[in-house]
């Protein structure tokens, strides 16, 4: 899996063994604006991301290796390139994924010095292309990558990167879209009506789901 911004937070939980229901249960515990501090230097961002790491600290394994599940999320660096980020520390490259550039102060990922980092939404909101390379890398040509399942959420941002997945160049690609929260139905106060937002979004995922589960019933797992 990968995830971006918000598709981070949910994956990271989800490849560390939360099951959908326990993954919306603790994002919505706490409304992100206790986990804020205001940034004396607004000039690099409003809010501080410290009490968020904090916090996925608590729900996450320190590091990528230590997950059950095979992740990455994407980031910009502070040149503005994008990357994925597979390995070391995981809580701060979460973090980062979800960065809102202005809203946000950049965060530093240990280990990594291209950074600090910003949302990966930024520069590739979708990230398939360099997810599908590095599935191919895995796979060191002993396989095809396998269909991927692709959610894609409405650009909040006209200054975010692009989305034409239609014309990304990959294949076996089943997308599902979702609209945009309005900001009176989730917000850094309240994140609004999880179940609700739950249900729709299984409900646009299921025909997606078996559309990808299709051609692979009776095929063995691929490594």
């Amino acid at each position: 899996m990968v995830g971006t911004s918000s598709g981070a937070f949910a994956g990271s939980l989800y490849a560390a063994g939360y099951t959908p229901e326990e993954v919306a249960r603790e994002l919505s515990r706490v409304p992100p604006i206790r986990l804020l501090r205001v940034n004396p230097r607004v000039w690099e961002g409003f809010f501080l991301l410290d009490g968020v790491v904090e916090r996925l600290r608590e729900l996450l394994p320190p590091t990528f290796e230590d997950l059950p599940t095979d992740f990455a999320v994407g980031v910009v660096d502070r040149h503005g390139r994008h990357h994925l980020v597979d390995s070391g520390p995981l809580p701060e490259a979460v973090a980062a994924s979800a960065c809102v550039p202005l809203v946000f102060k950049a965060v530093a990922i240990p280990g990594r010095e291209q950074g600090p980092f910003v949302d990966g939404g930024k520069a590739d909101r979708m990230a398939v292309v360099p997810h599908r390379e590095r599935r191919r890398g895995q796979l060191a040509g002993r396989a095809a990558p396998p269909p991927a399942l692709v959610h894609l959420i409405s650009r909040s941002s006209p200054f975010s990167g692009g989305d034409a997945i239609d014309r990304c160049g990959e294949r076996d690609l089943h997308v599902v879209r979702s609209g945009k929260v309005r900001f009176r139905e989730a917000n850094l106060w309240d994140l609004g009506d999880f179940s609700g937002m739950m249900a729709r979004s299984r409900s646009k995922a299921v025909p997606a789901v078996s559309a990808v589960a299709a051609p692979l019933r009776g095929r063995a797992p691929l490594a």
